[in-house]
């Protein structure tokens, strides 16, 4: 019989843990496949692992592991998918946002050994804010202009993947992880099912306009260097002005004289082009800050406990 890994990153998620779980035990029920469902503990304040806990202890299939402070999803989900030990691995917020009654349709489209991977996406945002709502449609589409790596609109984590898709992912360890780029750009035939977007069923959400901002930095720098190139083509460009200038600045002295210039112009060109050069400088900023993140190769995350020994 296949194995599925159930992969669950989890962060405060004491209000949604209960309703998650019971609605993924009865989804289990009905797929012929054993399971294991393993839930990371991204450094929790609230009971989230004292609740884990009591699951591991009454269920056998329930694995968990606890960092030892916050490292963030995309380490959570790297974490998950390091333990798993299933023929087929699915990642799902514990949330319920994405449907776990979905999982019987991706496992059948999996067992006919056409795709590596079933993936899902949101056909609308409904109920989301519309500020991040309308900056998520313009992020998919500057990433899929800057990149080779495409990026599915409206893309979620949940998918189900094969054992060899997932081998795949793991050989990926760099620190600065964007775990939607990595899914595309390991490759693998998806197949992806569109879904209405969903509300959590309990809880507040981790994300806001700054974190997601920061994250779609992360992940345009992660897959492109398109942006140091945009910022070669604008020095290019006010250099190339600066020097028209200069030549027509000296025409027209030697026609006209030299008439007193207005300083408010002047500060207004030299503060545009100090802006220009600090846009510059942090988009080599972003790149040598992930290099030396890099560098340094420290762990993507720490465990401080777990119900199973280390293997």
């Amino acid at each position: 019989m296949n194995k599925i890994s159930i992969v669950v990153p989890c962060f405060n998620e004491e209000e949604v843990l209960e309703i998650f779980y019971n609605k993924i035990v009865e989804i289990s029920a009905t797929i012929d496949a054993e399971f294991e469902y393993i839930f990371v503990d991204d450094g929790s304040k609230d009971k989230t692992l004292q609740i884990l806990k009591g699951y591991a202890e009454r269920d056998n299939r329930v694995k968990f592991i606890s960092f030892s402070r916050n490292f963030g999803k995309e380490a959570a989900m790297y974490a998950g998918l390091k333990e798993s030990t299933g023929d087929y691995v699915a990642i799902m917020d514990a949330d319920l946002q994405d449907p776990p009654e979905l999982l019987n349709e991706m496992y059948a489209t999996l067992l006919e050994k056409e795709y590596d991977c079933v993936a899902t996406k949101r056909k609308t945002r409904k109920g989301e804010n519309f500020i991040i709502s309308f900056f998520s449609k313009l992020f998919y589409k500057i990433i899929n202009k800057l990149t080779k790596t495409e990026i599915v609109n409206g893309a979620r984590d949940y998918r189900l993947m094969t054992r060899q898709m997932v081998n795949s992912i793991l050989q990926v360890t760099e620190y600065n992880r964007f775990s939607k780029g990595i899914f595309s750009w390991v490759g693998f035939n998806t197949k992806w099912i569109a879904y209405d977007n969903r509300e959590r069923v309990a809880g507040k959400t981790k994300w806001n306009f700054g974190k997601l901002f920061v994250y779609a930095l992360d992940g345009i720098t992660a897959f492109s260097t398109a942006p140091l190139l945009i910022s070669v083509l604008a020095g290019m460009f006010f250099c190339m002005v600066s020097f028209l200038m200069i030549i027509f600045i000296i025409i027209r002295t030697c026609i006209y004289g030299d008439p007193v210039a207005g300083w408010p112009s002047m500060i207004c060109i030299i503060l545009f082009i100090s802006g220009i050069q600090l846009f510059c400088l942090g988009i080599m900023g972003q790149y040598m800050s992930k290099e030396y993140m890099e560098i340094k190769n420290r762990p993507i995350y720490i465990v401080k406990e777990r119900n199973k020994e280390e293997r």
